[in-house]
């Protein structure tokens, strides 16, 4: 048993707030995947790439929480948050509780994963560790490959300071002029698009600004080197657009995102070694202060530790994971590739990925419907899709075909937007009719639909997910997904369509639940159902799976029925502002969180409901920008089959069997990874992988 970062009050204080907060409690969830990289057990490439999971997501939180609590604090806005901070005290939690997380990461490299690396041979040595003849190696790749695309930057009254890009690692370098004795300073920037480690040999490695700082008299010839160090910086990179003001949403945000380059800094990273002189001066240039300053041991940005994960060592990686086509499809007589329509039209699917392919169901699904004749029309929304995305290749197959084509692209899709423009230009051109949603929310909904000529009658075929169509996070995040051509849901989904696209307002929806209008409101409806079936005698229990909680009005509902008598499971991956376990308030709900190999990322909210278990799934996280900002779609099932595997996970993941993470009254986080004896709790995911390819059940 493993206790996580505390990110509330000190363990055993009385509880004040009513609610954690939501971005000391995202720290948290970071530090529990900086604990799958703690872990010795794990396999020893998995660890390494935890590590750059855990810097990526550091980075992200920067550039947009970080920097949406500078924006606050600079406009004057002294709203206390709903955990009862004002803006500038829980900034400077959020970064002492950063300080705390940078440097214990940089210290699990150092101290664990990079000695045992070496014990398997895979070395990341500095310059000096390097024999004579692998730099002589290393320098003639410098001179083909590096040299002629750095460009260092001088700073004097002749050469303003230049701009930093966000992210980008560098080199902060002091050189002396040999006639003036004059020192001067100039930095060179680290080629993103290189390797971050160079490789050595077969498995000897050094860093990229090693190599660069070992030949810095070739960049500044006739000139002194002084002293070098690595910076970083990390900049606000939020995407604001105003869209009830742009004519061209398209255009508006192509402008914003040249815009985005130049967010202010909220982040500098620094070698603890650095200079105070070179210190001073990058925070004069970048206008930065000191509590922004982050002094860390060697190495600076960890996120290239994918590339070491890239190597051919099976043996320190998780076993290989094939998924397997689900049995909802395969169980019908067809040829490969699979018949994926014609197994709906026989019964509905439930699909679960990683588990059961996305290529053989979903991508396959599109991929049939786009050269059925048949079929006459295809709408589909994007979110996030891969740059050689077999989806959007299907829908353009299908509108060259001659098929109707709709794609609802969301071009506002944070750190995807460049791409996600791309693509919507490259549908237009040949004949996609593509819609960017409804003005003021971002189309977050996973939805396809298929309409097919059968005889005299139109089926369609539809598709609701909780993940993206996005073929390669398919292979690495756990989402669901129904395939169906029920009637029922088909008029939902053809409704939810015509309001996306056209101008329809209507909000009456049989087996959705759709955001802004009715996720909130229907989820509390049927957390107060089991109010009242508890206080009737009959079966009431609330089981949620999603990302992340912090919806005030959500939390508030659970309580009540917390208070009332009703036991409440939530299984999060993220952040959560609820406090389970308060005397009162929540004694009844419990909380986990699972992480492993594959991003939990599916949304499942289910009801005892007397006797008839409700439950939903869909792309809904219970947030405010989930519940107020976005179009969400969570639909309803039907098949007694389907609930009955969804709440056999639920009952996997709370069983005390099980090892994950148990969310404390005071906000801590303590892992679970033996019982009693010593022995290891379940991993779920590999219980997941065994149960598919053993093809038990549903």
């Amino acid at each position: 048993m493993t206790a996580i970062i505390d990110a509330s009050p000190t363990r055993g204080a009385i509880i004040a707030e009513r609610y954690l907060d939501r971005e000391l409690s995202w720290l948290a969830f970071n530090n529990r995947v900086l604990d799958l990289a703690r872990d010795p057990a794990s396999p020893l490439l998995e660890r390494a790439k935890f590590l750059a999971i855990f810097a990526s997501n550091l980075d992200e939180f920067f550039m947009v929480r970080v920097a949406g609590l500078r924006r606050r604090i600079e406009a004057g806005i002294a709203v206390r948050s709903t955990s009862g901070r004002l803006p500038r005290d829980l900034l400077a939690e959020v970064l002492q509780s950063s300080r705390v997380l940078m440097g214990e990461h940089v210290a699990v490299f150092n101290n664990e994963v990079r000695p045992a690396l070496q014990v398997q041979g895979i070395e990341l040595l500095r310059w000096h560790e390097l024999s004579t003849t692998e730099q002589d190696e290393a320098a003639h790749i410098f001179r083909e490959r590096v040299f002629p695309i750095l460009t260092p930057l001088a700073v004097d009254p002749a050469h303003p300071f230049p701009y930093i890009s966000g992210l980008s690692l560098n080199l902060a370098v002091v050189v002396r002029n040999p006639n003036t004795e004059e020192d001067l300073f100039a930095r060179v920037k680290v080629p993103p698009l290189l390797p971050r480690f160079l490789r050595i040999g077969t498995q000897r490695f050094v860093p990229l600004e090693d190599v660069i700082a070992a030949h810095l008299t070739l960049l500044f010839p006739g000139m002194t080197v002084i002293q070098h160090q690595t910076f970083r910086v990390t900049r606000n990179e939020d995407v604001e657009v105003e869209e009830d003001d742009a004519e061209n949403l398209l255009q508006a945000m192509a402008k914003e995102l040249t815009r985005r380059r130049f967010g202010p800094p909220v982040r500098l990273e620094v070698e603890r070694s650095i200079d105070a002189h070179v210190l001073d001066l990058l925070m004069r240039e970048l206008d930065i202060d000191h509590d922004a300053v982050f002094h860390l041991e060697w190495p600076l940005d960890l996120r290239g530790l994918w590339d070491l994960h890239a190597l051919n060592r099976e043996d320190l990686k998780a076993p290989a994971f094939q998924p397997r086509t689900s049995p909802g499809i395969t169980d019908i007589e067809s040829a490969s590739p699979p018949d994926v329509l014609e197994a709906m039209r026989r019964h509905d699917i439930l699909l679960h990925h990683p588990y059961d392919s996305f290529a053989t169901s979903v991508q396959r699904f599109l991929e049939q419907a786009a050269t059925d004749p048949d079929v006459l029309a295809i709408k589909q929304t994007l979110y996030r899709t891969s740059g050689d995305s077999p989806i959007v290749s299907a829908l353009i197959a299908a509108a060259e075909a001659g098929k109707q084509v709709l794609a609802l692209v969301e071009i506002k899709a944070r750190f995807d937007e460049e791409a996600n423009i791309s693509w919507a230009r490259k549908l237009e051109e040949v004949g996609v009719h593509v819609v960017y949603g409804i003005v003021g929310l971002k189309t977050h909904a996973k939805l396809s639909m298929v309409v097919r000529q059968e005889g005299s009658v139109l089926r369609r075929y539809v598709h609701i997910g909780t993940g993206n169509y996005h073929p390669k996070t398919a292979r690495l995040y756990e989402d669901l997904g129904l395939l169906t051509t029920d009637a029922t849901v088909a008029d939902d989904v053809s409704r939810l369509f015509n309001r996306l696209s056209g101008y329809s307002s209507t909000s009456d929806y049989r087996r959705l639940l759709v955001a802004p209008q009715s996720v909130r409101a229907g989820l509390i409806a049927a957390i107060d159902a089991e109010i009242d079936n508890h206080r009737a005698g009959q079966p009431a229990r609330i089981r949620f799976k999603c990302n992340a909680i912090s919806d005030e009005q959500i939390i508030d509902a659970l309580y009540r029925a917390a208070a009332a008598g009703v036991p409440v499971d939530v299984w999060v991956r993220g952040t959560c502002s609820l406090r389970p376990g308060v005397a009162g308030l929540s004694e009844r709900i419990r909380v986990r969180s699972v992480l492993g190999r594959f991003l939990e990322h599916s949304r499942i909210f289910e009801f005892a409901n007397g006797g008839d278990p409700q439950v939903w799934i869909g792309s809904a996280d219970l947030m405010h920008r989930n519940l107020d900002r976005r179009v969400e779609a969570l639909v309803c099932l039907r098949s007694p089959e389907h609930r009955a595997y969804l709440g056999w996970l639920f009952d996997c993941a709370f069983d005390p069997g099980t090892s994950a993470w148990h969310l404390q009254p005071d906000g801590t986080w303590l892992r679970q990874l033996v019982d009693a004896d010593g022995e290891p709790l379940l991993d779920l995911q590999e219980a997941l992988i065994r149960r598919k390819h053993l093809r038990v059940g549903r």
